[in-house]
């Protein structure tokens, strides 16, 4: 996923397994995921092509990779799927594509740590879509509504006193971190009945198409690069979408929601450190609080959501 953000599994209509132990083997594998997605951000400012095209080829990638292994081993689900679950997960797809066709640019107009803190706000936006669809909101979720939106507006201003564009790099992640918000939910309806392959081979599917179709509608280069950066998409491609969200999507099974989604917002630390130690990029200090008021609120809105 998009990047795909488990964290709003938490707040979804997934309940969390109750009793349950956490399996050493599971938390070895999230703490890969986590690792894994972590290095998405520092991967995609690191590499020297457009990011539309960074996006269209890691998603034919993943469909390069996960095809096969679907149509072979789930070729009879495939077949039977339905009108309605194939159309909710191609518009999951749409959604997803919108998702990286925002948040990637981002981050060419933003730090690595403020592009990963606003997107990784999909559970705010999933609470809000929840709550115009009826769900009741529990007071832990709202109060860590509240901190994590006061966050946000420190680290817009903070963005807006460094320029516009960063402000602009601001507004697409928040937008980006919206998208995801809505594939996450089609894609937790549609998972009621199809399996997670053929949910996301056919998601995969469709925005690769879609993000090929803005490619050739922009212009944007698709080819012509170095074998450097073909080997950095590649890279991208395994560690963030095939280790990061396949294992994140694997392990919530067992760990519950809950776990994983608190863990997986490890992920903004986790590209700062990254992206100082590699990029020698750091968010200017009076981010700082305002990162941490965000995570913090984060924290309380999946923990909320539990109940």
């Amino acid at each position: 996923m998009p990047e795909t953000r488990t964290a709003a599994a938490a707040v979804g209509p997934t309940a969390a397994p109750a009793g349950r132990g956490l399996p050493g083997t599971d938390l070895v594998l999230l703490a890969v995921s986590i690792a894994g997605i972590s290095s998405s951000a520092p991967l995609i400012s690191a590499t020297a092509a457009p990011v539309l095209a960074i996006a269209c080829w890691r998603n034919v990638m993943s469909v390069g990779v996960l095809g096969p292994y679907a149509l072979l081993r789930h070729r009879d689900e495939l077949r039977g799927l339905t009108r309605r679950p194939v159309l909710l997960a191609m518009a999951a797809g749409v959604l997803l594509a919108a998702h990286f066709a925002l948040w990637m640019p981002s981050l060419r107009m933003t730090s690595v740590a403020s592009a990963t803190a606003l997107v990784t706000t999909t559970p705010l936006w999933t609470i809000m879509l929840l709550r115009l669809a009826g769900h009741r909101v529990p007071r832990l979720v709202r109060t860590g509504m509240i901190t994590a939106f006061a966050g946000v507006l420190v680290l817009t201003g903070v963005d807006l006193g460094l320029s516009t564009r960063a402000l602009a790099g601001d507004a697409l992640a928040l937008a980006a971190g919206l998208a995801a918000a809505g594939y996450m939910l089609l894609g937790a309806e549609v998972r009621r009945t199809v399996s997670t392959t053929a949910y996301t081979l056919v998601c995969y599917t469709t925005t690769a198409v879609v993000l090929l179709a803005l490619c050739l509608a922009t212009g944007t280069r698709m080819n012509g690069w170095p074998p450097s950066v073909w080997g950095q998409i590649a890279l991208l491609m395994v560690v963030a979408q095939l280790l990061g969200h396949s294992l994140s999507n694997r392990v919530v099974r067992t760990l519950g929601p809950t776990v994983t989604s608190t863990a997986i917002l490890l992920e903004t630390p986790g590209a700062a450190l990254i992206a100082a130690v590699w990029l020698g990029q750091l968010p200017p200090a009076a981010a700082w609080p305002a990162l941490l008021l965000i995570l913090a609120g984060l924290v309380l809105v999946v923990r909320g959501g539990r109940k």
